[in-house]
């Protein structure tokens, strides 16, 4: 795990190359590698696919995270994978999570839902985590506090940068980032996060920070170790 930098990928197959099959396959190969590098988080963000096709890809990653660590030697998985916005995948898919977009249903309603379900048998018991992993969408200081008090496990806050993939969109920046990191959980810093800014996150308090293409497009055990983390 990333002691002094929690490190979360977020998946976007569409933005590989070539055909459907092609690009699920590159996106678990990408899993593979984050998951071998000790990527403490992955969020499985693939929204336009149906429920069904979600369900299958998550179990996949699931598979591959497990087998990465096995092969490492660990006797648990290091890396979480939460699932965008679906509490019924991430329960079917033995998932370790949810990340719940902003204005999604309350991170108090993810954990009476999974105990419901974790509690209907020993089969979905053994398959999901009793104690789910919640990260919430943050965009101000006041909402990562409201996360704070619904018993979110941590917050990802943006944008913290201007995207590269929207410029129109308003940067909070880090004061706000820094506020917000006075809550009672963790912030993870998002949008725009380079291996050249990812320090002034840190300093502004962010327990670690969150992207995209930074994994996606480099190599993750470089990233893992320029922030300071394995």
């Amino acid at each position: 795990m990333a002691n002094s930098c929690l490190l979360y990928y977020i998946t976007d197959r569409k933005a590989f190359p070539r055909d459907e099959r092609a690009r699920r396959l590159r996106l678990l190969d990408k899993i593979a590698e984050a998951a071998s590098c000790g990527i403490d988080y992955i969020q499985l963000r693939e929204k336009d696919l149906s429920v069904r096709e979600l369900e299958s890809l998550a179990r996949e990653a699931v598979r591959v995270i497990h087998d990465q660590t096995s092969a490492s030697g660990f006797r648990h998985p290091v890396t979480a994978l939460l699932i965008n916005s679906r509490t019924d995948v991430a329960l079917a898919s033995g998932a370790a999570g949810v990340h719940l977009p902003a204005n999604d249903v309350s991170p108090e309603e993810v954990r009476g839902a999974w105990a419901g379900k974790c509690g209907a048998g020993a089969l979905a018991g053994e398959i999901s985590p009793p104690n789910p992993l919640i990260a919430v969408s943050c965009h101000s200081p006041q909402e990562v506090a409201q996360a704070a008090s619904h018993k979110a496990s941590f917050a990802v806050f943006a944008p913290v940068f201007e995207k590269k993939n929207a410029p129109g969109t308003t940067p909070a920046g880090l004061d706000a980032l820094h506020q917000a990191c006075h809550a009672s959980i963790p912030v993870v810093a998002l949008g725009g996060v380079t291996l050249q800014n990812a320090e002034s996150c840190l300093q502004a308090g962010a327990a670690g920070i969150a992207a995209i293409r930074l994994f996606q497009e480099n190599d993750i055990a470089m990233i893992v170790r320029e922030l300071g983390g394995g």
